[in-house]
């Protein structure tokens, strides 16, 4: 049963992987609607140096995809991110920021903004980020970089160059 009529979550999305799919999961199991925030190409590449493989475009449409593929029908929205918080800093409607154990610090800094713009807090619902066979964290980033695919399997060419080296 969802314990908030609104909740808040993003990334950048880029490849699709567990630990989104995590995040998402976690979002919908407490949220009866979800606002899901996605880094505008703009703000991945300016604030986070992010070189991404899909547009922003792209983005959406995998992850609208991936959400009918895992979640069926589910009661969400994608809002363009061109700042950290989006449309969570505004509405006061949300009850809750659903973020990776990564992340979790930024819902300080949201209450403070909700906070001066006369909103009540969210509560900051921290999802343990999911970790590849390697034990590190997957990532957009290592599934760019070939070490891992979206399931955090180590790919043949990182298994090969951790036992050569």
């Amino acid at each position: 049963m969802a314990r908030f009529r609104v909740v808040a979550t993003g990334g950048t999305f880029d490849e699709i992987h567990a630990g989104h799919i995590a995040l998402l999961r976690k979002a919908f199991e407490v949220g009866e609607k979800v606002i899901i925030g996605v880094s505008s190409d703009a703000f991945a590449w300016k604030n986070k140096g992010k070189k991404l493989n899909h547009s922003f475009e792209q983005r959406v449409e995998s992850l609208k995809k991936a959400i009918e593929a895992e979640f069926g029908d589910v009661d969400y929205v994608i809002a363009k991110l061109d700042n950290d918080f989006g449309p969570a800093v505004i509405s006061g409607d949300v009850g809750a920021l659903v973020a990776s154990s990564e992340t979790q610090s930024k819902g300080k800094l949201l209450n403070e903004i909700r906070a001066e713009r006369g909103l009540n807090p969210v509560e900051v619902i921290a999802v343990s980020l999911v970790k590849a066979e390697d034990g590190l964290p997957i990532s957009s980033t290592r599934i760019r970089a070939g070490e891992i695919d979206r399931q955090g399997r180590l790919l043949k060419d990182s298994r090969s160059r951790l036992n050569n080296s």
